[in-house]
């Protein structure tokens, strides 16, 4: 029987609890989680790309399902380079699911194969965001409560 692979993919610019709990909530379903760093020439990270890993690698220490990777350009494209078939996204708000519909949608016709499962947060987790952290840090706040016990989040 083929393994089944998701990928969580973000930047994950600090990882937080919502994140945290979207993917141990969706463990019991995969034979093998992803935790997928897109890199976006793009976009300004405020951490940097070693030290996002070394905080998930924290986080998920005890966990033998779950592996890290970066990765450049397409999220199916990754998909197929890793075997996955499945990738994982946490819904926070009605526009996350409208934007996060379209991507998922669009991803169907390039690649009909991959299925997109849409994991919504626990209550007390759907207002945390990694913008919203990053702010919290950029202004000297305390950004524990937001963050992973395992991870101290200070800024760079």
């Amino acid at each position: 029987m083929e393994k089944r692979i998701a990928i969580f993919p973000g930047s994950f610019d600090p990882i937080t609890k919502g994140h945290e709990n979207i993917l141990r909530r969706a463990l019991p379903l995969f034979d093998e989680i992803i935790i997928s760093i897109g890199k976006n020439s793009s976009k300004q990270n405020y951490f940097s790309l070693e030290q996002r890993e070394k905080w998930i690698k924290q986080v998920f220490a005890n966990e033998p399902k779950v592996r890290i990777e970066s990765y450049t350009g397409l999220t199916i494209d990754f998909c197929k380079k890793v075997n996955a078939k499945f990738i994982l996204r946490g819904l926070r708000t009605s526009a996350d699911f409208e934007f996060e519909k379209s991507i998922a949608q669009n991803n169907k016709v390039m690649a009909p194969e991959i299925e997109t499962i849409f994991i919504l947060p626990i209550p007390e987790h759907s207002a945390i965001n990694s913008t919203i952290v990053r702010d919290i840090i950029r202004n000297g706040g305390d950004a524990s409560p937001f963050v992973p016990k395992e991870i101290d989040v200070k800024a760079p």
